[in-house]
């Protein structure tokens, strides 16, 4: 009452005390309903185009068979990167726990202060082992990974050959750094060389790729990329995230499938896929690049480290494939039972041998309708449209897993032909 009172008698009711203020208030009302506008007719012109990406709800551990909600009984998952079907693997989730157990839930600190535990350099060791690099260094994710890397190594002397379809986190990491930017056609080692002669002047030159191209599920042609940098004087870098773990013999990736391992510079992955499911990515390649990283890559400097049972997961799932090859191997023979029944039952699948299959439909609103059909039959799929593929080439991106039996695959594809016949996809 004394305040009221004290205002009344300065000069006025209490709500004109303060009419600067009162007038930036409604200023900044009326900007945040203008971009609600914004952003709700942004969200409406989504859903008109057919491309709005819903969110299913999973009510229990990933793997080949889940449950979902809204949906009854065992739902078989067809679109998870668990590729090795590691993410609910006993042991590596024994060892997520124990790590859990004996270091804690975090280390609420980055690497250089206090966040460097045993447990993480111990990693970052196998890491390296596994892809026969000299060190390694950890992120929260390859995406971070990807960020940190670019700006970092290259400077305005220097030069960037990127794949025109690279992921989008090796985009944004090259947007970061100040280097002269080339872009080559997919996959086209002619555009590539031409590429490399204008960047010739250049200091460092380095030819950046996706060992797999997640969207089609396309290899790159390293064994020509790496013949035209060393012959132009370039070094090679790979993002391995849909390889790393399955690919080539030992399941090492893109670069020992194709026999390039020594010609390859520097390899990007992830944890948050074949190595356990969880998160985290990492780089690998020469020591001193490694602890360049560690003083001046800004993910790496200014984001917490990778939780205990993280790394504990990641380790005991980079153990498990450094002591056998047999779970990689399962991979390729149900690849192709899936592939070849595919086809032959008259779906276009793009890309080859890889456990990646998408199913190419083209029209956004038709795989979103197929992939929820697809669901009353039993089977998890997401269609996948713009702006995650280009327009005009919306699919179903099927993926394989070795957690996946026979039986499981055959289901899969039946599912596929009934659900492909109702839309007059396949006769």
């Amino acid at each position: 009452m004394a305040l009221r009172a004290a205002v009344t008698r300065a000069g006025g009711p209490l709500r004109a005390a303060f009419p600067a203020r009162t007038a930036k208030a409604s200023r900044g009302y009326a900007a945040a309903a203008q971009a609600r506008s914004v952003l709700e007719n942004e969200l409406a012109a989504i859903r008109a185009a057919g491309t709005w990406k819903g969110e299913r709800v999973i009510k229990s551990k990933q793997g080949a068979h889940i449950h979902v909600d809204g949906s009854r009984g065992d739902i078989l998952n067809f679109c998870a990167n668990n590729y090795l079907g590691l993410s609910s693997h006993p042991e590596v989730v024994q060892a997520g726990v124990d790590a859990l157990k004996m270091y804690g839930a975090g280390l609420s600190s980055v690497r250089f202060i206090c966040g460097t535990q045993d447990i993480h350099k111990d990693l970052e060791q196998k890491l390296a082992k596994f892809h026969e690099r000299e060190d390694c260094i950890l992120y929260a994710s390859c995406f971070d990974a990807n960020a940190g890397l670019f700006e970092v190594l290259l400077g305005p002397d220097d030069a960037v050959l990127s794949d025109e379809l690279n992921h989008a986190s090796i985009i944004d990491g090259i947007r970061l750094c100040r280097a002269k930017r080339f872009r080559y056609k997919h996959m086209d080692l002619n555009d590539l060389e031409d590429k490399l002669k204008e960047a010739e002047s250049s200091r460092l030159r380095l030819v950046v790729t996706d060992g797999v191209f997640s969207m089609d599920g396309d290899i790159a042609p390293l064994q020509g990329i790496c013949d035209l940098a060393e012959k132009y004087g370039a070094m090679v870098f790979i993002d391995e995230c849909h390889a790393t773990g399955f690919l080539g013999a030992r399941g090492r990736g893109t670069d020992e499938l194709l026999g390039v391992m020594d010609r390859v510079q520097i390899v990007n992955s992830t944890l948050g896929k074949a190595l356990g499911g969880a998160a985290g990515g990492y780089t690998v390649g020469p020591k001193p690049l490694i602890e360049l990283l560690r003083q001046r890559s800004r993910p790496y400097l200014f984001s917490n480290s990778l939780p205990p049972p993280v790394v504990g997961s990641a380790t005991r799932a980079v153990e498990l494939l450094l002591a056998s090859n047999e779970i990689a191997q399962s991979m390729a023979a149900k690849t192709m039972r899936f592939r070849n029944a595919m086809t032959q039952a008259g779906f276009t699948i793009s890309g080859a041998a890889h456990p990646i299959c998408p199913v190419m439909l083209g029209d956004a609103q038709l795989a979103s309708l197929m992939a929820d059909d697809m669901l009353n039959f039993g089977v998890y799929v997401i269609g996948f449209s713009y702006p995650v593929v280009p327009k005009g080439k919306a699919r179903i991106r099927v993926q394989i897993s070795a957690a996946h039996t026979d039986q499981d695959i055959d289901h899969c594809v039946d599912a596929f032909i009934q659900t492909g016949r109702k839309h007059g996809v396949i006769s």
